[in-house]
């Protein structure tokens, strides 16, 4: 089976949850921004939590089935079509041979996830098939998916129960203003005690510039930082650093302006110091955040991020639960 490319809406790529194991190499794990939603999404239909999905940002794609399949929509809030009739999301749905699936116009949230049952079957590239597209690496030949292009399916894992939803308390969304919790450190000594407090208090607004690498954040105070003389090594601005290793969420200010949390894409190092790093309870938030979302940064510790966790496993296990 293979689903025909009517229109790719923006950036749809195909992702699983990553290939872990590379980033010292330069090579990101990649993986859907929301993974609790791309997880949802396999549940309902039937596959794995790993299988390939298909991800869309601010614009969904149209798409036309060849044969009968199961599918469900999850992630941001956009009308879902099939044959022009809305449908619900989060849940398990039917759709025939000839039908074409399409989207309304986004209301809530940035990315959706389309799962089909079988999961979409491109050849995988170091273990997955999430696409890496500044490395031109998995996907449909390491790029967005395109107009003709035909997606091949895989065989269904089970059958799936047709009309199934995951109820309302189980979609995880961020709130107004969005909060994110940060663990900080390396480098949040080389800001000022007031600086690094107005970092917290401050109400940040995402930048338009928001990708798979990376959130950049605007609206809050400068980083203001301790004199020193710049070490070997170092760039001239006081924000850089030597280089160093970049954890998944880490928050780096360049030129000490406008912070920015890496993501799924993220290089795996640099020299620019970093604030703290968003936990990894919060990671899949972020992917849901539209330009100009209000934000804050919340200070925990690593009791509260190590809890945070355990919350977001608690709550998967919920959904695991219903099938």
């Amino acid at each position: 089976m293979t689903i025909k490319v009517l229109h790719p809406g923006l950036a749809t790529t195909v992702q699983d949850l990553g290939r872990p194991g590379y980033y010292h190499l330069g090579i990101p794990e990649g993986g859907a921004m929301d993974r609790l939603a791309l997880i949802a999404g396999n549940h309902l239909v039937g596959n794995d939590e790993g299988a390939a999905g298909l991800e869309a940002v601010f614009m969904g794609p149209a798409l036309e089935f060849t044969e009968d399949a199961v599918i469900a929509v999850t992630g941001a809030e956009m009308p879902v079509l099939i044959d022009e009739e809305e449908v619900p999301g989060w849940t398990a749905l039917s759709i025939k041979a000839g039908q074409k699936l399409s989207f309304g116009f986004l209301k809530t949230g940035a990315r959706i996830y389309i799962a089909v049952a079988g999961g979409i079957d491109v050849p995988m590239a170091l273990g997955s098939r999430s696409t890496y597209p500044i490395g031109a690496l998995g996907g449909v030949e390491g790029r967005a998916i395109a107009v003709g292009d035909e997606l091949p399916v895989g065989t269904p894992a089970k059958k799936a129960e047709i009309g199934k939803e995951i109820p309302e308390a189980l979609r995880r969304k961020p709130g107004t203003p969005a909060e994110l919790r940060v663990l900080p450190g390396l480098y949040d000594h080389r800001m000022t005690d007031a600086s690094l407090e107005h970092f917290f208090s401050d109400e940040w607004k995402v930048a338009p510039e928001a990708d798979r690498m990376g959130y950049r954040f605007r609206g809050g105070h400068p980083i203001a930082f301790v004199e020193r003389e710049q070490p070997f090594g170092a760039g001239s601005d006081p924000s850089n650093i030597v280089d160093a290793c970049y954890p998944y969420g880490s928050v780096q200010v360049p030129g000490g302006s406008e912070p920015i949390v890496l993501h799924r894409d993220a290089v795996s190092g640099g020299g620019y110091f970093m604030v703290g790093t968003v936990i990894s309870a919060d990671m899949d938030l972020i992917g849901q955040l539209q330009p100009h979302t209000p934000t804050r940064f919340v200070k925990v510790d690593m009791e509260t991020a190590l809890a945070a966790r355990k919350d977001r496993a608690a709550l998967i296990g919920k959904i695991r639960a219903l099938f």
